[in-house]
């Protein structure tokens, strides 16, 4: 059965894409999972400089969720080129480099230092404060999204994909990010989210407030995505609460032509070829030979 996918100038070999943000860049499932088996690779985000992140804890369980507030550590741009990067090219599947800053400069400066990479775009977290306007997130700013694509696609020579938040006016900056040269979206990002000790009187996480992933946002994210198609026809990858092969297929009919698979691979680290193997199946059981035809086939 034919699992290949195109996003615009995207394309790869099968819809499950390993998210940003877990397990590292994806080397630490290698004793469990074929990481070449994957669609493609989403990296951990990469700033200019390295970060270290929020103190401990950092993640909190909620039912059918799981709330993080990791901070965005990451070794840094630098270190990223020499050592982490050739790592995950050997790999053999298309890697996209989640980057992203706290004012255009650091944006750019990262999408630089990429260009001379064989790498298969960026994904660009805008789910980021912007300094430059008083900590107001890139994401919830049109203008200031329009800006930073149109930024990006001039210095950076491949696709870029913008990986959206899921709160703020979502439809405006998806359109900003598409009008300026986007090539693809990713919705979406975490929901901001608050986990509770009631016993210490005090959130759990120690920077307070997180990012709740999870089974529990798959309707959310849904309908953004569905919402976001029907409005632009756009490329999109869907993220958020996938760990079946059933939910990869409600994200095609809504209208995503690939997906990242993330927190379900904290559960279980073979998720991502758990479901490979039973898309076929299922793909079959539904009388659909080519995956492509379900992309934006939900009725009305």
């Amino acid at each position: 059965m034919d699992l290949s996918t195109r996003l615009g100038p995207l394309s790869f070999s099968n819809p499950v894409l390993l998210a940003s943000g877990t397990w590292g860049f994806g080397e630490g499932l290698k004793p469990h999972l074929d990481l070449s088996q994957l669609g493609g690779l989403v990296t951990k985000g990469i700033s200019p400089e390295p970060r270290a992140g929020n103190p401990p804890p950092r993640l909190a369980e909620t039912p059918c969720g799981l709330i993080n507030a990791i901070g965005l550590e990451n070794p840094g741009l630098r270190r990223f080129r020499q050592e982490i990067l050739p790592r995950l090219k050997e790999h053999g599947v298309p890697v996209l480099v989640n980057i992203f800053g706290e004012s255009l400069e650091e944006y750019l400066t990262v999408a630089e230092g990429l260009r001379e990479e064989e790498i298969a775009g960026l994904e660009v977290n805008i789910s980021c404060p912007n300094v430059e306007k008083g900590g107001l997130q890139f994401g919830q700013d049109p203008e200031a999204v329009r800006r930073l694509v149109e930024e990006l696609v001039r210095v950076f020579p491949g696709p870029v994909v913008v990986k959206l938040s899921p709160v703020g006016p979502v439809r405006e900056v998806a359109e900003a990010a598409l009008s300026a040269g986007a090539a693809a979206l990713t919705v979406a990002n975490t929901y901001p989210a608050l986990a509770v000790d009631l016993r210490e009187r005090r959130p759990v996480l120690a920077r307070g407030t997180g990012g709740l992933s999870g089974p529990a946002i798959k309707p959310l994210t849904l309908r953004l995505v569905r919402e976001l198609h029907q409005a632009f026809s756009a490329p999109i990858i869907g993220c958020g609460g996938i760990s079946s092969a059933e939910d990869v297929v409600e994200y095609l009919l809504c209208g995503a032509a690939a997906v990242q698979v993330g927190t379900a691979t904290l559960l279980d680290p073979r998720a991502p070829s758990r479901i490979l193997e039973a898309l076929p199946p299922l793909l079959d059981s539904l009388g659909v030979q080519n995956l492509r035809e379900l992309i934006g086939a939900l009725r009305a």
